[in-house]
């Protein structure tokens, strides 16, 4: 199959990390679907069109399993063309001073709204994806985790790694049983990137962290979309379960 013929489907793609691997798939010939919650996602799929991509943006909160469950409808006839999936969608609540909340005062909804989206969004997202992917035996399923998972962190809450932890886990378990369908599934761990989420805590916290980074810099949503088309690639397909670092060195197992 060529890209042409691999539909790629990219959950919180309006911006940030989620724009970069759109753009990046596009650019190499896949047809892309920008879903996201935010209205930016049709900026973002029209520029991709303005630069010679095919790219369309649906409106899609990961954690509502009706709009969920919607989605052959919403992607109509791109639906069997379904090869690849980026479930990237994710949140990270902070407070007014740019940090997030200490568990002692972390409010039990804002715990289940950060789960329900970063973890269960991805589980269904993933299961609704599956017949069309199932159905041609190709497929390559990238789960968007975080350092924060790998390691501690004075900056993500307990919520956002709880659920970027599990996630990894729940990559591994997904990439054994669809292996025989021949269809990958794997992990990134982005370490500190300049985008919108980064921004929304303090200069001199990125800049502390970015001090301690061995190659001295924070990364870029284009770091991470490059590394996310190498495992939609076929050049990847001997590779599931595992999980790319794109940290510049700040987490070296």
């Amino acid at each position: 199959m060529s890209n042409a013929e691999k539909v790629a489907l990219v959950t919180g793609a309006a911006r940030g990390i989620g724009a970069a691997i759109a753009w990046k798939l596009a650019a190499l010939g896949h047809p892309v679907v920008v879903a996201d919650v935010l209205e930016e996602r049709e900026a973002t799929a029209g520029a991709i069109r303005a630069a010679g991509g095919e790219a369309r943006a649906i409106a899609l909160d990961v954690a509502d399993e009706a709009a969920v469950s919607a989605l052959p409808e919403a992607l109509g006839a791109s639906w069997p063309r379904l090869g690849i999936l980026v479930n990237n969608a994710g949140i990270s609540p902070k407070g007014a001073d740019g940090k997030a909340r200490k568990i002692r005062e972390m409010p039990a909804e804002e715990w289940r709204r950060v789960l329900a989206v970063n973890l269960t969004g991805a589980f269904l997202v993933s299961q609704a994806c599956l017949p069309p992917l199932r159905a041609r035996r190709w497929g390559r399923i990238i789960m968007l985790t975080s350092q924060a998972a790998r390691a501690k962190s004075q900056i993500a809450g307990a919520h956002y790694t709880a659920a970027k932890s599990g996630l990894m886990g729940f990559a591994r378990s997904l990439a054994t049983e669809l292996g025989p369908d021949g269809i990958t599934v794997n992990s990134i761990a982005p370490g500190r990137i300049d985008t919108p989420m980064a921004r929304g805590t303090t200069d001199a916290a990125n800049a502390a962290f970015a001090a301690n980074i061995p190659l001295a810099r924070l990364g870029t949503p284009e770091d991470v979309a490059e590394v996310a088309a190498f495992l939609a690639s076929e050049a990847a397909g001997y590779l599931t379960g595992a999980t790319i670092d794109v940290g510049g060195g700040s987490y070296m197992p």
